[in-house]
Formats: C-alpha cells, sequence, structure tokens
C-alpha cells in the first residue's frame, strides 16, 4: 500500500509548532480525532531510540488503546521520523514558510484493515485539531 501524506499550514513559528507537536504536556490537549475522545496520558523520550505512548480513549470508557512508538531520527524543528508497535514508518516534517508560519506535513504507512482514505481523513482530523490547538494559544 503506497504511504499517505497529509499538510497542513499553521499560523505560528516552527519552535512554537514544533514545541506544541512534541509536548506531552499540550499532546494530551489535542491529540484525538473527534471531540467524542481524548488522550488523558501522553509520554516522550524524543531522541533516537526514544520511545513514546499517547493513550487514546473514548470519553465513555467504551474503547481505549496506546499508541506506542520509537523515534528513528529526530532533528529539532526538522523533521521526526518514528514507527509504531506494528512496524508502520511515519515521518513529520516542520517546514518554516515565515517567521509565524509553519507548514507541517505527515507521511505514514496505512495500515491493512481500513482504506486509506478513512485513514487519511482520521490522521488529518487530529492534525487539524493540532492546527487549532496551536493558533488558539
Amino acid at each position: 500500500m503506497d504511504k499517505v501524506k497529509i499538510d497542513i499550514t499553521i499560523l505560528a513559528p516552527v519552535e512554537k509548532v514544533w514545541d506544541y507537536f512534541n509536548d506531552p504536556k499540550h499532546i494530551t490537549k489535542w491529540n484525538f480525532a473527534h471531540e467524542s475522545w481524548f488522550c488523558p496520558i501522553s509520554e516522550s523520550d524524543l531522541k533516537p531510540g526514544g520511545k513514546f505512548n499517547n493513550r487514546m480513549e473514548a470519553k465513555d470508557g467504551s474503547f481505549g488503546f496506546d499508541y506506542i512508538g520509537i523515534y528513528d531520527e529526530v532533528i529539532p524543528n526538522e523533521r521526526i521520523k518514528y514507527h509504531i508497535e506494528d512496524g508502520r514508518e511515519v515521518e513529520v516534517i516542520f517546514e518554516k514558510i515565515d517567521e509565524n508560519t509553519t507548514k507541517v506535513t505527515e507521511i505514514f504507512d496505512p495500515e491493512k484493515q481500513n482504506s486509506a482514505e478513512m485513514q487519511r481523513e482520521g490522521w488529518y482530523a487530529i492534525l487539524n485539531n493540532f492546527h487549532k490547538y496551536v493558533e488558539n494559544n
């Protein structure tokens, strides 16, 4: 299956975008695709070989899972590459457009259970949540 690519432009400096994307105290505020979900716990050791875990849960308590990965490459304010437990790879690119504009691009291997389009929509919903959180804080 081909990699899926999504991107969004955020009106904020790249340093702020990087911080809000990677700091667990911010991740718990935006890392969910729908308001019926939340991210109660986020842990991250942001370095090559470091591990992260973002706990995702339905607010009604009906379902939850851990999104766990290992960082493969970390270039501050520029790029992160990681792989998740099932071996799929993800790359996140932070592109400074100007002093107050940053483009974030995510490229990921889709899983096989759901259509690539459904996954694109889910990942984009999370990225759009991130975009709103950064611009409103």
